[in-house]
């Protein structure tokens, strides 16, 4: 639907209506006012106020089609669907050349997943609209419709319709972008933006698209080269300045990357994404007072970004400073206790402090979230076995088993617990399956339980795997 009047004549009716609703008096508004009124609560999120300017707007005009077509909108923002399509039917009944039921009707189908049937829907749209304006609305509908049905290839033909119609709909080169990366062609998708600039030479979001695309086949001059036309297109667009700052560090050029980060950080607010870029360059050259402090800097701007957190840990763990990182791991737990990142760092850290409660804690929370990780079950293992928690051990090494059968690194560690807790016919099990995997993981035995090696059966059992 097209909503035209002036933007003082909407103001003007916006203020009457909602004086209105303060007062008990009722004032009459022409049919196209109530459109305008509940198409701008719409856009605004208002969906209170678009409810009431509907009813009042039905009960001024009752035979106004526009209106009952906001109608069905609440009622699919309601998702009563059965409602939406009882009044569509209706209408269509009185208008059936009308474009914008067969759009709502769509609406309908989309949002109940019946994306083939919201595409028949649209061409039949698509076919009474031809010439009118909002073609290339149409097109971009049917574009969504089969990117839910990932069909990448249709979509990218309605979003390049959408162009032929507005060379400056970037919503749509995005798109057409977007189904390129997802179907893996860039060379494709770097032939298409070429020819885009031969025809929009100063468009800055297609240099910057065009310098992804260069960056993702590792062709860093090229994608430089973009993302420099890309500013001289528009000398303010911190997403160009952010890419050849990614692309200076592939090259190396880490003083270049540094300046052209701190471009976006005069440009606009910081962002945590390039203080976290300029810590890791001033890393990379080797000055760790302003790496650290660009750190502390990113977790300052986004407390939530798990990366800032991470750098900050894993600064301090190179250094062997393991307290400070400890303390800074701490902190981003207290942040977000959900993150198995953190739990991993929090374990090893403990672990390598000693500090073997906690880090068994650390093992069991990242293990809790999800980390499947064999290196994660084998760290527990052997801290619940220097803690002397055998069964606990052999529990946990049990559970590992389920994720990775047939691992000798398990199964020599099954081996000495049950030894160790004198079930030798376990033992024997174990160890004949491990010897039977891969022989050449003993030392395990050897590191964590030197007394089972000692033991005849065992020394005889080794000595025949060699053989």
């Amino acid at each position: 639907m097209e909503f035209g009047l002036p933007q003082d004549n909407n103001n003007i009716s916006l203020n009457r209506f909602e004086s209105m609703l303060k007062t008990n008096n009722v004032l009459f508004f022409d049919s196209g006012e109530f459109e305008n009124i509940i198409h701008h609560y719409l856009e605004t999120g208002k969906i209170a106020l678009a409810k009431k300017a509907v009813k009042l707007g039905l009960e001024q005009h009752p035979s106004s089609i526009n209106l009952k077509l906001f109608q069905t909108e609440l009622y699919v923002l309601e998702n009563k669907f059965d409602e939406a399509d009882k009044l569509l039917d209706e209408l269509h009944i009185l208008e059936p050349s009308n474009e914008e039921i067969y759009i709502q009707k769509a609406n309908v189908l989309s949002k109940q997943d019946e994306h083939e049937k919201a595409v028949q829907t649209l061409l039949i749209a698509l076919d009474l609209s031809q010439g009118d304006e909002g073609t290339s609305d149409l097109y971009a509908l049917i574009g969504m419709e089969y990117l839910f049905l990932d069909q990448f290839h249709n979509a990218r033909t309605y979003f390049k319709k959408c162009l032929e119609l507005d060379l400056e709909d970037y919503s749509a080169l995005y798109n057409i972008i977007y189904c390129y990366d997802f179907l893996d062609e860039n060379e494709d998708a770097i032939t298409f933006l070429n020819t885009y600039l031969d025809k929009n030479p100063y468009c800055e979001v297609a240099w910057h698209q065009l310098g992804r695309q260069y960056f993702t086949i590792k062709d860093y001059d090229k994608a430089l080269a973009a993302f420099d036309f890309a500013i001289i297109s528009d000398d303010s667009f911190v997403g160009a300045y952010l890419e050849k700052g990614k692309v200076l560090e592939k090259k190396k050029l880490y003083h270049e990357a540094i300046d052209n980060y701190k471009i976006t950080l005069a440009l606009d607010e910081p962002t945590s994404f390039a203080l976290l870029r300029i810590g890791y360059c001033y890393e990379k050259l080797g000055n760790d007072d302003l790496a650290v402090q660009y750190f502390y800097k990113t977790v300052h701007e986004d407390p939530l970004l798990d990366k800032g957190w991470i750098a900050i840990t894993k600064f301090y763990n190179k250094k062997q400073n393991y307290l400070k990182a400890l303390f800074y791991i701490n902190k981003a737990i207290n942040i977000d206790g959900e993150n198995v990142v953190y739990w991993k760092l929090y374990a090893q850290i403990n672990q390598r402090l000693n500090f073997l409660e906690e880090a068994e804690r650390g093992y069991k929370k990242t293990l809790d979230l999800g980390n499947y990780e064999l290196q994660t079950w084998l760290s527990r293992a052997d801290i619940l076995i220097a803690l002397g928690e055998y069964e606990a051990s052999i529990i946990n090494l049990i559970q590992a088993a389920e994720f990775y059968p047939e691992t000798a690194e398990l199964e020599f560690r099954l081996a000495g617990l049950n030894f160790t807790l004198n079930q030798n016919s376990k033992g024997h099990y174990h160890l004949k399956n491990a010897l039977l995997l891969n022989h050449e993981y003993e030392f395990v035995l050897e590191e964590l339980f030197p007394n089972v090696m000692h033991r005849p059966s065992v020394v005889e059992m080794i000595a025949n795997a060699k053989k």
